[in-house]
């Protein structure tokens, strides 16, 4: 019973271990594109330096997102209010980045195309890894909710893990006008 008892527990620390490996690269995606931003903010400023305010709105959200800090342990309310935090962040970088269709100039600028492909890179590397994050929870969910896992997860304090889901209104097709 012992050895049964230890292998049940063992197989669950492993696959939490998994959820927070998974979550710490959703955090690295997350710094990465942190840290790219006040370097395309830097350049498009030298192009556009009029536009103030898009500029305070770009460094307010990363500030905010920034701020916020989550565990692999979030629970389901914790896990919303941060990808709402990036959700704006991504919003204020489509903005800034579609100033670039204001400056033709800004557009040709070799080290604005290297920021912003990273970005565009980055952007995925998030998708990716978040979905890696998602999986590595389903898999250990799954683990401590079957019988009689569930009794031992109970036990031993194992709770579910909550997952990234999409944002509010991205099951709509958005309109595209020309």
């Amino acid at each position: 019973m012992a050895f049964w008892l230890a292998g049940k527990y063992n197989a669950m620390v492993t696959a939490e271990e998994n959820v927070t490996t998974a979550w710490s690269q959703v955090e690295n995606q997350y710094q990465r594109r942190s840290d790219l931003i006040p370097n395309l903010v830097a350049t498009v400023k030298g192009y556009a330096e009029h536009e103030s305010q898009v500029f305070e709105n770009v460094t307010e959200a990363r500030a905010k997102a920034t701020q916020m800090t989550l565990s692999e342990d979030a629970t389901p309310e914790q896990m919303m209010a941060f990808q709402a935090a990036q959700g704006e962040l991504t919003q204020a970088l489509g903005r800034l980045l579609a100033l670039a269709e204001n400056y033709p100039d800004l557009k040709a600028n070799e080290n604005f195309r290297d920021l912003q492909a990273q970005l565009e890179g980055t952007e995925n590397r998030i998708a990716v890894a978040r979905n890696a994050f998602n999986e590595a929870a389903k898999a250990y969910n799954i683990l401590i909710r079957k019988f009689p896992n569930n009794i031992v997860a109970g036990i031993f304090g194992f709770g579910q893990k909550a997952y990234f889901e999409a944002d509010e209104g991205a099951d709509k097709v958005p309109v595209v006008e020309f």
